[in-house]
């Protein structure tokens, strides 16, 4: 048998390699639990750690770019928040970026990144990112770089919830009640996302029920006043469906907002839900049926699988998280017509 190595640790102990490595450099962040059982694979393959080496890693940076869309977006916060915890723990000083969603200004904060020889980045992209223009900054340079939230397909390292079982758990749902025709409302055109959660949608509702994808209320941007501008432009262009399904709770807010305004009560008038499970979500009147995407989790995966990467480059994997579908008044409450 070969030098034995972090990799054969991991495997023995059940765990993934960034998980062994935090345990070996002594990280409290691990519980004792996992640690006993990493400590115990070690000794059982006579691993060593390999201090040369380690000093030899040390022309790393030790320091990490996060580009994000929408910090203001209190998912999105929660998404940092979590990045942030995990990659400290694992010793490096985090550089956080915001663009605004816009492809632009990510591809200034990349390039910023990667002049500062950041080890790896993790980007949640612009909703209009040119992957080519990404791969310019980030390939071409040997910087890791893990997608979270929106993806380019299979050929980049990803992280996010399976937003197709999260528009089909929801779809279930809403023709379980009873509902008959159902809107999407709001969120970037252009953002895979959408473009999954719709699809989902579609599954979940089956045949016989109307799906209007929404397309003219689609949004540059993920905050609640597009939302209210969205919702206006539903009621300014006919019927209003049975149910209406926003992109995000945040979007989602607005639309309450605009509702309210035209004397509509969300959950008695119209069954109303959402995607991401933010904490607000329980808190509006009435509380809000979404999906969670857990951006705590997906944040801790994402990090996990950056430094994974920077460790040992691998092929491109794809992480998704099942969503949870969190049932609350706003479709609970709600009747069909007569």
């Amino acid at each position: 048998m070969g030098r034995v190595t972090l990799n054969d640790v991991s495997a023995r102990a059940g765990v993934s390699r960034a998980t062994a490595s935090l345990v070996v450099r002594g990280s409290g962040r691990i519980s004792a639990a996992t640690s006993a059982r990493v400590r115990e694979a070690m000794e059982e393959l006579g691993y060593v750690y390999d201090r040369r080496a380690a000093g030899l890693r040390g022309t790393r940076s030790m320091t990490l770019g996060v580009v994000v869309t929408e910090i203001r977006n209190p998912f999105v916060s929660e998404l940092v928040m979590a990045l942030e915890s995990d990659l400290h723990d694992g010793g490096y000083t985090v550089l956080v970026g915001h663009s605004h969603d816009e492809a632009a200004r990510e591809a200034e904060l990349l390039a910023t990144m990667v002049e500062r020889h950041v080890d790896g980045i993790l980007l949640h992209p612009a909703q209009d990112s040119d992957p080519a223009s990404v791969d310019r900054y980030t390939a071409r340079s040997g910087t890791p770089l893990v997608l979270v939230m929106r993806h380019f397909g299979d050929d980049h390292h990803y992280v996010g919830p399976d937003n197709v079982a999260a528009g089909r758990t929801l779809g279930v749902h809403l023709r379980d009640i009873g509902v008959r025709s159902v809107q999407m409302v709001g969120g970037p055109a252009n953002s895979s996302a959408r473009r999954e959660r719709l699809e989902g949608l579609r599954q979940g509702l089956g045949k016989g029920i109307e799906l209007d994808p929404g397309e003219r209320t689609a949004t540059p941007t993920n905050y609640s006043d597009v939302g209210e501008r969205a919702m206006a432009q539903v009621f300014d262009h006919g019927r209003l469906a049975d149910a209406v399904v926003g992109f995000s709770d945040v979007v989602t807010m607005g639309m309450y907002s605009e509702m309210y305004r035209r004397g509509l009560v969300p959950g008695k008038d119209v069954a109303v839900a959402s995607f991401d499970d933010i904490v607000m979500a329980g808190w509006l009147n009435p509380p809000l049926t979404s999906v969670a995407t857990r951006p705590i989790a997906v944040g801790g995966e994402a990090a996990a699988l950056l430094m994974e990467q920077i460790a040992t480059p691998g092929p491109a994997q794809v992480r998704l998280l099942e969503p949870e579908l969190r049932l609350r008044a706003s479709t609970l409450s709600w009747r069909p017509r007569r």
